[in-house]
């Protein structure tokens, strides 16, 4: 394959390029040496990155229904990835790596396996914090996904199918992409790539050509080629904070069933509103925070806390961010009136 897209280089090379063979000569030694910066940026982010990516055995037991007293319910093993992000043993994976396990253990490129136990552990962003107790770990370094860009060069290191440390790469596809959780909450901002993933790559680090983790690997599209995604590391960033600090991620709840719904176009200009959808209020929970700021049903959430809302993501993303117990404003469509409502989340319920 190398050589006939040489070929067609030198081929398609003017006179004024060179004369004779000693143009098609250049032009060879350039494509080689092109080609040579890429396996040595990927060969430098491989070293660089490879010992602090894990393999993670896990062991859970299956749900039999009906099962009462008797003999230990039966178990099942799986395999993912990781990568270590602290020196005293604090690992970044995926949630649905080790969701409800019972056993992990954690293999190190150095040929060590030690034990392993969950921290934290989030299904809405598919992320989790496991640690372990050993010495002279290596750490991987954390980059920042918003730089990204798409085309950029990305690499992909796990353990797929069960061989440890295996390297991929390929490029950032596109950004800003919405994938659903296990739990069927939707998350953001999700990383396109066509880095090569198969089952066991899930919680391994998607980096940069600099060595930084900008993404963790979580899921492939059965059947397609070259569609793969990673939740972004500034996601991350957050959601390890709380993991490490309270065991889950702490989301604001303001007690309400919603749907999209489209704004007439009069009201739209009327109120000069900055989208011509809203969340339409389907249901109000008894007592809730909704409940106590006056929301009825029927009304149509605009903005809360002075940000556009158009779809239920995006008061989920809101409410995702939001402190508990902070008090804002929510503004809401009452028919043909805009109404300012103040409202104080409380937490959501696990």
């Amino acid at each position: 394959m190398l050589s006939k897209s040489l070929e067609f280089i030198v081929s398609a090379r003017t006179p004024e390029s060179g004369s004779g063979g000693n143009g098609a000569a250049q032009v060879v030694e350039d494509s080689i040496a092109l080609l040579d910066a890429y396996s040595q940026a990927v060969i430098r982010v491989a070293d660089r990155v490879s010992p602090a990516v894990v393999g993670i055995q896990v062991t859970r037991e299956v749900p039999v229904p009906g099962w009462r007293n008797g003999p230990p319910m039966p178990e099942i093993g799986g395999t993912g990835s990781g990568v270590i992000i602290t020196p005293d043993g604090y690992i970044l994976t995926n949630s649905h790596v080790v969701h409800k396990a019972r056993r992990l253990e954690v293999s190190l490129t150095d040929g060590r396996t030690v034990p392993g136990e969950v921290v934290g552990d989030d299904p809405h962003t598919d992320l989790a914090v496991i640690r372990i107790a050993a010495p002279d770990l290596k750490v991987a370094e954390l980059g920042d996904s918003d730089r990204l860009r798409v085309g950029q060069l990305v690499i992909a290191i796990g353990n797929p199918l069960g061989f440890q440390a295996t390297v991929t790469s390929g490029i950032v596809s596109a950004l800003g992409r919405s994938l659903r959780a296990q739990s069927g909450r939707v998350i953001d901002n999700i990383i396109q790539t066509d880095a090569a993933l198969n089952p066991g790559n899930s919680g391994g680090p998607l980096v940069d050509s600099h060595g930084r983790v900008v993404g963790i690997n979580t899921a492939i599209i059965q059947f397609a080629q070259g569609i793969c995604f990673a939740i972004p590391i500034n996601t991350a960033k957050w959601v390890i904070g709380q993991l490490i600090a309270r065991g889950r991620v702490v989301r604001g709840y303001i007690g309400i069933a919603g749907q999209e719904r489209p704004i007439p176009r009069h009201l739209v200009v009327e109120h000069r509103l900055l989208s011509d959808k809203g969340v339409a209020v389907m249901g109000v929970e008894r007592g809730g925070p909704a409940e106590q700021a006056g929301l009825r049903e029927q009304d149509i959430i605009v903005s809360f806390d002075g940000t556009s809302v158009r779809r239920v993501e995006d008061l989920q993303r809101i409410l995702g961010e939001f402190s508990v117990g902070r008090t804002s404003e929510m503004e809401v469509l009452r028919g043909y009136e805009r109404v300012r409502l103040t409202i104080r989340p409380s937490e959501a319920p696990a």
